[in-house]
C-alpha cells in the first residue's frame, strides 16, 4: 500500500513540475487590464521563444516601426518577441524579450507561478529593476 501511495504521489508531482511554458498566453495592459495580445511560446533547440499570434490593438498589418535590426517594419502579427529563454533547474532565464510599442529589447526571465499564470519580468541589467507582467494561458 505505502509503494502505491508513493507512487501516485510521485507520479502527480511529476506531473505538476512537467508543466511546461509552451502553448498559447494571452496579456495584458497593465494599467487598464485589457487584453493586448496572444503569444504564442514554442521551444526550438532546447530554447523557448514567443511570436505575437494575435493582436487586441494594433490594427491589422501594423508594421513593427520602432523596431530595429531585422524586426524593423516587419508585421507585428507574427513577430517573435521573446527569444533565447533557457530552462535551468525549473526556471526559465538569460532571454530578451521586445516590447514593440517603443523597439526595445530587454533581458527577461519567466516563472510559471501556476499552471496558467506566467510571470514574465524584463529588465536592463537588474532583475530588480524592470517591469513584471502577468500572463494566462489561453483555454
Amino acid at each position: 500500500m505505502k509503494k502505491i501511495i508513493y507512487l501516485l504521489f510521485f507520479g502527480i508531482y511529476s506531473l505538476t513540475n512537467a508543466q511546461e511554458i509552451t502553448g498559447q498566453w494571452t496579456t495584458f495592459d497593465e494599467a487598464t487590464n485589457t487584453k493586448k495580445a496572444i503569444i504564442e511560446i514554442y521551444k526550438l533547440d532546447n530554447k523557448y521563444y514567443g511570436k505575437i499570434i494575435k493582436s487586441y490593438t494594433a490594427k491589422p498589418g501594423k508594421l513593427c516601426e520602432k523596431c530595429t535590426g531585422d524586426k524593423y517594419k516587419k508585421p507585428i502579427v507574427n513577430l517573435v518577441i521573446l527569444e533565447d529563454l533557457k530552462k535551468v533547474e525549473g526556471q526559465y532565464t538569460d532571454g530578451n524579450i521586445l516590447d514593440p510599442e517603443n523597439g526595445k529589447t530587454y533581458d527577461c526571465n519567466v516563472e510559471l507561478i501556476e499552471k496558467n499564470k506566467l510571470k514574465v519580468r524584463g529588465f536592463i541589467g537588474f532583475s530588480l529593476l524592470g517591469r513584471t507582467q502577468y500572463w494566462q494561458r489561453l483555454q
